[in-house]
């Protein structure tokens, strides 16, 4: 069996056939694409050097950069994780993730996972105003990276 080695590079120093195919592979993944035929000329190549590449070129993310977790504690009152939920919309920031356990003596914990790349308040701007929500008990960043 072939060891693989794996290698991260600057795009910008690579051939330009190699971005195309990754433009290519977003082409399809968003459905803006309905085959490798059309991604292939829309992203100005062949669909040979499509398929000679695609499972060679992984686009590489670094999806946990720019993320904050929050631990609340709420009040088993309706509305309240909603309210919670609104005031990050307000703040710009994406929802990742949510943990809720289940109400014991009316209080549920929550932990939210948050992107910050489009938030406009600080990690602890969002805290503070995740508190000043009727309902909530507690609310602290555990996270941040």
């Amino acid at each position: 069996m072939d060891d693989a080695k794996y290698l991260l590079i600057d795009a910008s120093i690579l051939p330009e056939v190699y971005s195309k195919v990754v433009t290519a592979k977003n082409l399809l993944l968003s459905g803006e694409a309905q085959s490798v035929s059309q991604a292939s000329k829309m992203a100005g190549i062949s669909r040979s050097a499509y398929y000679k590449y695609k499972d060679k070129i992984i686009e590489y993310k670094n999806d946990l950069q720019g993320t904050a977790t929050f631990n609340a504690r709420l009040q088993d009152n309706a509305g309240v994780l909603s309210s919670v939920m609104n005031e990050i919309y307000l703040a710009g920031a994406n929802v990742l993730s949510i943990n809720q356990s289940s109400p014991v003596n009316d209080i549920a914990n929550v932990s939210i996972t948050v992107s910050l790349s489009d938030s406009a308040l600080t990690t602890e701007e969002m805290v503070n105003k995740i508190k000043e929500i009727s309902g909530v008990k507690s609310a602290e960043l555990i996270q941040e990276a």
